[in-house]
């Protein structure tokens, strides 16, 4: 029998940009280390309950980042004016919505958990 992948694995190569960070002394890039906890995700089995997750989490994270994008740039071009505003609100949003993600992932999978051992 074929082994499904589980694609969400590959976020975790994101990791590497974190090392470009080190090798050019940009400490802004060691962020996303944070995109190793996905390696995991290598060794769960793809089924029907874990992509109904998935989707649920990943409508949240971007719901959250259409909702949170208006308010950044509001607030950011009132403090940098709008040409510094546009990329810091767009980075801030694509963060939030990474965040929520994680998250939401997180917390449904406890869910799920919590529910498989009550039977």
């Amino acid at each position: 029998m074929k082994q499904k992948i589980n694609y969400l694995g590959f976020l975790s190569l994101l990791a590497l940009i974190a090392i470009l960070g080190w090798l050019t002394e940009n400490k802004g890039l060691y962020g996303f280390f944070g995109f190793a906890y996905y390696f995991r995700y290598f060794r769960v089995i793809p089924d029907e309950f874990f992509r109904l997750n998935v989707q649920k989490a990943a409508t949240f994270a971007f719901m959250s980042e259409m909702i949170m994008l208006v308010p950044f740039m509001f607030v950011y071009t009132s403090i940098y004016g709008t040409a510094k505003a546009v990329p810091i609100s767009f980075a801030l949003s694509f963060a939030v919505t990474v965040l929520a993600f994680t998250i939401a992932l997180i917390f449904l999978e406890w869910k799920e958990r919590k529910g498989a051992e009550n039977d």
